[in-house]
């Protein structure tokens, strides 16, 4: 039986009534077999201090423990003015520094995102994947899950009601679990390939 894999799903929004957040939730739901996923939002991260580095507060410390022990990574990117949120690009910065001490490095990741318009947030999942060569991260190309028009999409609570892109997750976990037990070295065969 292959060794569980730990997903950690990150929300890139703080919105209570995130349509991203209620994503991942959406996901915890669709999981492969032997798959955990636990969901943090980015509440209580300061802005980001070159000083505080050596010494950062409670949530940061937190927050890159979470990244530290999970196997693999899930963003749920809200896109703002064609590019990621203030909170994540914060976050990211937070968890790579210091150099010695990137939590990103090695890690399998991959990314999904709701909008508002017709881009589905793959402006901003462009600008994160350039992140992931520097942070060293081994990203997910295909399959890709933007969400468009997400009104008619979550509910008023940020909840997914759409069965259609509740069915585009699962291929996407699939594969992340995949990669994810091919980059550690498990037996597995890749999911859609002899």
């Amino acid at each position: 039986m292959p060794n569980i894999v730990k997903i950690l799903g990150i929300s890139g929004s703080l919105r209570k009534r995130s349509t991203n957040t209620g994503l991942l939730r959406a996901a915890a739901g669709e999981l492969p077999p032997d798959t955990e996923l636990e969901i943090v939002t980015l509440h209580g991260i300061p802005p980001f201090n070159p000083d505080d580095e050596l010494a950062p507060v409670e949530p940061v410390r937190s927050f890159k423990a979470k990244v530290r022990a999970a196997d693999a990574l899930l963003f749920a990117v809200p896109e703002y003015n064609y590019s990621v949120s203030g909170v994540l690009k914060n976050a990211i910065d937070y968890g790579s520094r210091p150099p010695a001490d990137n939590v990103w490095t090695g890690k399998p990741v991959a990314m999904m995102g709701a909008s508002v318009g017709m881009m589905g947030t793959g402006r901003a999942q462009l600008h994160l994947r350039q992140s992931f060569v520097t942070l060293n991260m081994h990203p997910l190309s295909q399959p890709e899950v933007q969400v468009t028009f997400n009104a008619k999409k979550f509910d008023a609570d940020g909840n997914l009601t759409d069965p259609e892109v509740r069915a585009r997750l699962r291929p996407l976990l699939a594969e992340l679990v995949t990669w994810t037990r091919l980059l550690r070295g498990d037996s597995v065969r890749p999911v859609g390939r002899p």
